[in-house]
């Protein structure tokens, strides 16, 4: 159990059954009365952010939160399916839940499925990802007095900003937490 106290950034808690991740914190002393605890909170099942008020007397569950190495195997309509890379069990996370992860999956990638209450919520990704470039606006010699970027799509269907010298069939290196480019990737 926690107490007002113990909120920081990056603390996980329960409040009515659901998990909530600390996004910010302020502690605040009036003249007179309890300290109190402004935080903004999100909500790890639906992604909802909303800002509260603790007192220093409140107090909170730890969730029932687990994390497991696992495999992506395939999608299906909005279902992203993984195996635990322990037992071989198998669990399918729907595409709301999975967020922005989607655009950086590609088959047999290693994961960190989140699970609350053995019932998977999320997925970690690595930080870093290699993916190839499939489509890329030719760099034509001159064409650097207009921007210093261009958009090209990665086999995911993401798209993204990336110097005019990458070109189709490349690899390149791609930060997962901001989706943007870090490198070319030699082969």
């Amino acid at each position: 159990m926690y107490t007002a106290s113990d909120l920081r950034k990056g603390l996980k808690i329960e409040i009515d059954g659901d998990p909530y991740l600390v996004i910010d914190f302020q502690f605040a002393k009036p003249g007179k009365g309890q300290a109190l605890y402004r935080t903004k909170l999100r909500n790890m099942l639906n992604g909802n952010q909303f800002e509260r008020t603790f007192r220093s007397n409140d107090k909170f569950d730890k969730p029932d939160l687990a994390e497991r190495n696992m495999q992506f195997l395939y999608s299906q309509g909005d279902e992203f399916h993984f195996m635990d890379l322990a037992n071989y069990e198998q669990l399918a996370i729907s595409a709301e839940q999975m967020g922005d992860s989607v655009n950086f999956l590609i088959d047999n990638m290693e994961v960190q499925v989140l699970l609350f209450n053995e019932r998977p919520i999320g997925v970690t990704l690595p930080n870093f990802v290699n993916l190839t470039v499939i489509r890329a606006d030719p760099w034509v010699k001159g064409d650097t007095s207009g921007s210093d970027t261009k958009p090209v799509t990665v086999e995911t269907g993401h798209v993204l900003q990336v110097p005019p010298f990458i070109e189709e069939g490349e690899m390149i290196q791609i930060d997962t937490r901001t989706g943007s480019y870090m490198t070319r990737v030699k082969k």
